[in-house]
């Protein structure tokens, strides 16, 4: 069974302006061309393919600023700003797209940035790769400074769920997590760990790519979600006012 994969990254409570979220977003964009050729282009979401198409998001703050104000939410202001973009790919199963809900300050929410992946085809083989995906979240974690952050499959996900407190981090294939949440102990082979720009860890469970379908894939990650849970770093997300 072919599995599907996404990626996020996640963070408490942060009250920041439009201004603020579109220099994060600015620095994000201009860094995604470097992680595959699939993520050179950026659409705004639209009513149809074709009219997503008229509206390119290019990495200025002149363009970006009102971008991330339209998608202010309209009742309540400590929920911050709720946009998504889309990679312009001439196939559904070949699209990337991102959501992200940035600038919320309410104890009841939370910040993101989620990409949907392809499912196949030359853009799945490009993006699905250890090296890819870990600079993917490399990027990401260096423009929003989240919490946590993973890319796992929706399967391994669904395996972990019951179990998983809410709010605290999953570790799947490639996991993100803050510095401020602690030293990352020593982790068993295969697994590769890689610091972020002082500001957090990528912790890379193999090189070859990851399936729940593979037991000693799953194996694998729980020994290290142990080992991670038992030296703190795996608390529940808590906002911070």
């Amino acid at each position: 069974m072919n599995e599907s994969y996404y990626a996020g990254v996640y963070w408490g409570a942060r009250k920041e302006s439009s201004e603020e979220c579109a220099r994060r977003l600015k620095i994000l964009l201009e860094g995604l061309p470097s992680v595959a050729p699939s993520l050179e282009r950026w659409f705004q979401q639209g009513k149809s393919r074709a009219d997503a198409l008229k509206r390119p998001l290019h990495p200025t703050l002149a363009e970006l600023e009102p971008f991330v104000r339209k998608g202010k939410d309209r009742t309540f202001d400590d929920l911050g700003f709720s946009i998504g973009g889309w990679n312009g790919a001439g196939d559904d199963y070949e699209a990337t797209g991102f959501l992200l809900a940035c600038g919320g300050y309410s104890e009841w929410g939370g910040n993101r940035c989620v990409y949907t992946l392809p499912s196949k085809g030359p853009s799945f083989e490009n993006l699905l790769s250890a090296t890819t995906l870990a600079e993917l979240m490399r990027r990401t974690a260096g423009a929003w400074e989240p919490d946590w952050g993973v890319a796992i499959s929706e399967q391994h996900r669904d395996l972990l769920k019951p179990r998983r407190p809410k709010g605290a981090p999953y570790v799947g294939w490639v996991t993100y997590l803050a510095r401020h949440r602690g030293m990352v102990p020593s982790l068993p082979a295969p697994v590769r760990v890689e610091l972020v720009e002082g500001k957090g860890t990528l912790i890379i469970l193999t090189p070859e790519r990851f399936t729940a379908s593979n037991p000693d894939h799953v194996a694998l990650a729980e020994q290290v979600r142990e080992l991670l849970d038992r030296a703190g770093l795996l608390k529940p997300l808590q906002a911070q006012p």
